[in-house]
């Protein structure tokens, strides 16, 4: 995992939701938020806590240039002729960031996150279940079912049951 990341809308929006928040940028140096996806966050809170994560540097904004505008556009290209969910442009600038850097990138993006696997791409996509299970791995978090609960309570996001599962099976318990 890089110690930096770069996010999307959709992981943006739901984890302003969530009490924890803080949790992100222990886990991260810096969270690195494109243009194209700041320009999508317009409504509290996601709008407010973003601006005070750049204003304090744990945020940094990202500026596209034309060789991840290129790839983005290539990646869109390629989401749409595979089975796989169309990657959009903010989504397809995040993963080409991560190609391009080594970072993490954060999405909730269904495509986003399996194109790694679809597309045969060298980057790791995390949803809020990945975040969450490496704070708890870290000891960031002392229980992953309950804060896992916390997550969908407060951000209005059900985790697939195959994630709970998986969670299960770490921890020994339904």
């Amino acid at each position: 995992m890089s110690p930096e990341a770069i996010a999307d809308s959709s992981f943006l929006i739901d984890w302003s939701r969530y009490s924890r928040r803080d949790l992100l940028t222990r886990l991260f140096d810096v969270v690195h938020v494109p243009e194209s996806v700041l320009r999508e966050i317009q409504l509290p809170p996601a709008v407010d806590w973003v601006a005070e994560r750049l204003a304090d540097g744990s945020f940094a904004l990202f500026t596209e240039t034309t060789d991840i505008e290129t790839k983005a556009r290539e990646l869109m290209a390629l989401s749409r002729s595979k089975p796989l969910k169309a990657i959009d442009y903010p989504e397809a600038v995040c993963l080409a960031a991560g190609l391009r850097f080594g970072y993490t990138v954060l999405s909730e993006n269904g495509g986003a996150f399996f194109a790694p696997r679809v597309l045969n791409l060298g980057v790791v996509v995390w949803r809020a279940f990945e975040v969450l299970v490496e704070a708890w791995r870290r000891g960031l978090v002392q229980d992953i079912t309950e804060e896992l609960r916390r997550y969908e309570q407060e951000a209005l996001h059900l985790f697939r049951r195959r994630d709970w599962e998986y969670v299960w099976s770490l921890v020994g318990r339904r």
